[in-house]
């Protein structure tokens, strides 16, 4: 006894069905991790920077010019012109970084951090500053993004600080 016409287009329909789910599924695990290791920008695109701070630094925005507030160990404050702070911060909004794949660090051995308060966000953005082995590594606290970034990038984004 054979299957009915209505019992093999069934079977067709599931076998089709079976493939699809096999051939996206394989697609994923071949590759995995193409999405996520992509240049990715680390403030998000237009945005509105209305202060940033530095342990011991906060650069915030007043009108259309900035002012830093920072205290040195010893007392004294260092001075950025009006100009040295809109570079930082155009600096900061026109980063793209590379996208590394996860990395275990302690958290605890972070050389710096740097925090952002942007136009229409309720909470800072955080970025946790880590030296690699031969580069640096940004941790996007918010996105779980690790971004890569050379010396000389990571001198001039945490010039405030003096990494």
């Amino acid at each position: 006894m054979g299957l009915s016409r209505k019992a093999w287009n069934n079977v067709v329909i599931f076998s089709m069905l079976i493939m699809i789910f096999f051939l996206n599924g394989l697609h994923h695990k071949l590759n995995p991790q193409q999405a996520e290791l992509t240049r990715v920008m680390v403030l998000p695109e237009q945005s509105f920077v209305l202060a940033m701070a530095y342990p011991g630094v906060k650069i915030e925005r007043i009108g259309t010019t900035w002012r830093i507030d920072n205290k040195l160990v010893d007392g004294t404050s260092s001075s950025y012109s009006a100009q040295d702070l809109v570079q930082i911060v155009q600096m900061w909004q026109n980063l793209e970084l590379q996208a590394v794949e996860k990395k275990k660090v302690n958290p605890e051995s972070a050389i710096s951090v740097a925090t952002f308060w942007l136009a229409g966000e309720e909470l800072p953005l955080s970025y946790q500053l880590y030296r690699g082995s031969d580069t640096y590594l940004l941790f996007a606290q918010r996105q779980q993004h690790w971004l890569e970034l050379s010396a000389d990038q990571a001198k001039q984004l945490f010039k405030p600080i003096d990494i």
